[in-house]
């Protein structure tokens, strides 16, 4: 078993023979607690370039204290620091922590490897360092006894392993929230200071023990969007683009671990992160070079399928059980253990091969080509026009190619081609709706109400799709050999509620179209 928390907190370095600072002088610190002792020992793991160093990640295994088992420390979501150089303020940390029980001493929990999985791309971890720390611990209560931190007062002996052994001696220490809020941080600043106290130069122990300062961490701007919109329009469009697509790729990068443990609603997140890339590419195509674009769009597009597999069967699912719960009770209980067996087996299959895929070397080099898309865009000339500009004519290209497919749908009379005609109607409804959305750090509301009509639009239509696929699965489970007679009343009442929602559907759709035609007219230029 697992456990998860959010760890704040501020490192110092310290020369050994500091005093310790007046805690109790602390504004809003009511009572120091009595010092508390504990030897630790930490074997911290990483690869032998040290991935997760790189990506600000920790993994270690510790005994002694009342915390003993594995930590995993991530950057918190919105936590973009990369360290701070020696001497310079250093604003509180914010981390993900992730423990698991000490387990044996060489394997890492896969509760905490499938955190790892996508950075660490088949590459395997191993013992790092090893670092023996002397803590005292001083708890600081506030008023009503809450308590509000942890100083942790850290003498460390730190050896690292390996061909390239060193050793190391310091003492640093740490101010770490509780049930306090940061603005402890800023009223400890002076009772610090006047120790003589730093701003720690490394980002953790283990960067400290390696003689290096704080990683970089991974390069490019990370969907840093720019500020202000008029700014914006005339940063170059490559900025724009390579912004958006940088928050899709941290978007995926996050979703992954959470697909690898099967947590809701997981799959459908990294599949739309996959899908708004794919979009983005394909509507800014001509600012990049043609092969790496197209790799990317193929690739994305091999994901996407793989991830739609066990999406569609698990909303097929709640689909059918909200429409049979709306049937009569014998004929429920006619259809809906086999539909469950039906729709359950693809399920399972589908996600069993999502799982091998996240494990393959095709999907990691996925993982590697993107991030160095976004860190080494390569891009065209054209990709230094005014990014205003650019995605104003972007964005109404794909608007003509949504009314092109509108049209055709318009066109086509015969059943199964008008479907089909709707659903490249849905497809194109999607690509305006990611496209509107790369320009609303250029075009603000405009951008937001194109994209939201888009996707009313591509909503709506898919209800319609989801519709035509559940008549064809509810064909042929009606055909099936020597069925009772209320599974036949329950198949055939269920294959009317679909056609229905078809009709409706598409009813739907006429009327948000008639509604959006304004804004599609006027696009976001």
């Amino acid at each position: 078993m697992t456990s998860e928390g959010l760890e704040t907190e501020k490192k110092y370095d310290v020369d050994p023979d500091t005093a310790l600072p007046a805690l109790h002088a602390i504004p809003g610190v009511e009572r120091v607690g009595e010092p508390s002792d504990a030897d630790l020992e930490a074997v911290y793991f990483d690869t032998d370039d040290f991935i997760l160093a790189s990506r600000r990640i920790t993994l270690r295994r510790r005994t002694g204290g009342a915390d003993a088992g594995w930590h995993l420390k991530l950057p918190a979501k919105y936590d973009t620091e990369s360290g701070t150089e020696s001497g310079a303020e250093q604003a509180p940390r914010q981390r993900r922590e992730i423990h698991a029980p000490l387990g044996q001493a060489a394997v890492v929990p896969g509760e905490l490897l499938a955190h790892l999985h996508v950075y660490l791309r088949g590459a395997e971890p191993a013992p790092a360092a090893r670092l023996q720390t002397r803590r005292t611990t001083h708890a600081l209560y506030g008023q009503g006894g809450v308590h509000l931190a942890d100083f942790a007062d850290d003498r460390v002996e730190a050896e690292t392993l390996g061909s390239a052994g060193r050793k190391q001696e310091w003492r640093e220490w740490e101010l770490e929230l509780v049930h306090g809020d940061p603005d402890l941080f800023a009223a400890a600043a002076a009772a610090l200071a006047e120790t003589g106290a730093r701003p720690a130069a490394h980002a953790s122990k283990l960067a400290r023990a390696r003689g290096e300062e704080a990683p970089a961490g991974t390069a490019g701007n990370g969907g840093q969007q720019p500020g202000g919109k008029a700014a914006a329009k005339q940063l170059p469009a490559s900025g724009v683009v390579i912004a958006y697509l940088g928050e899709q790729v941290r978007e995926l990068l996050a979703t992954d671990p959470a697909v690898r443990l099967e947590e809701p609603d997981a799959v459908h997140q990294m599949r739309s992160a996959a899908r708004r890339m794919r979009s983005a590419l394909a509507v800014y195509r001509k600012l990049f070079r043609a092969a790496p674009v197209r790799r990317l769009r193929d690739e994305l597009q091999w994901l996407g399928g793989i991830l739609g597999s066990p999406r569609d069967s698990e909303v097929m699912r709640e689909r059918l059980r909200t429409h049979v719960a709306e049937l009569p009770p014998e004929q429920a209980s006619a259809v809906n253990g086999r539909l469950e067996r039906e729709l359950g087996r693809r399920f399972d299959a589908g996600y069993r091969r999502v799982q091998e895929v996240l494990m393959a070397d095709r999907y990691f080099r996925l993982l590697d080509d993107l991030e160095d898309f976004r860190d080494n865009p390569p891009v065209r000339p054209a990709a230094s026009a005014p990014a205003g500009t650019v995605a104003g004519k972007r964005v109404k290209k794909t608007v003509k190619r949504l009314r092109r497919s509108h049209k055709a749908a318009k066109r086509e009379k015969t059943s199964p081609g008008h479907e089909t005609a709707l659903h490249q109607v849905r497809k194109d409804a999607k690509r305006l709706r990611h496209a509107a959305e790369s320009a609303e750090p250029l075009y603000g509301k405009r951008a937001a109400k194109l994209a939201k009509a888009a996707r009313r639009q591509q909503k709506i239509l898919g209800d319609h799709h989801d519709s035509v696929v559940a008549r064809t699965l509810l064909d042929k489970m009606v055909r099936g050999p020597e069925l009772p007679e209320q599974a036949v009343a329950g198949y055939g009442s269920l294959l009317e509620t679909e056609a229905r929602i078809i009709a409706r559907t598409e009813a739907k759709y006429r009327k948000a179209r008639r509604k959006a035609r304004k804004l599609l007219k006027r696009g976001v230029g």
